[in-house]
């Protein structure tokens, strides 16, 4: 029986794999960062909806990582947390 970590190893190793998955990053780690901040504020997705003017569904999506979320939407859901959303650019390469 393969384990979670030798199935994606495997995954890995096929360039076309490993290029789809490289493309997702920056989608997912902003799902990573709203839900450690809320995980930090000790809320739940519920609590961050009410705070929000929204529904628990609408958070979870927020969180889904499937669609980059607006700016206003990650406002919103920074103030709901009691963050503060900072936006910086990096460069790419050398």
């Amino acid at each position: 029986m393969k384990t979670l970590k030798s199935l994606k190893a495997a995954l890995m190793a096929d360039t076309d794999t490993r290029a789809e998955y490289d493309a997702l990053v920056d989608e997912f780690s902003m799902a990573r960062e709203l839900i450690a901040a809320r995980s930090r504020a000790g809320l739940t997705q519920g609590e961050v909806a009410a705070r929000m003017g929204t529904t628990q569904s609408v958070v979870a999506r927020l969180e889904s990582g499937k669609r980059a979320p607006s700016m206003r939407s990650v406002q919103r859901y920074a103030q709901a947390v009691g963050a503060r959303a900072v936006v910086h650019l990096e460069s790419v390469g050398a």
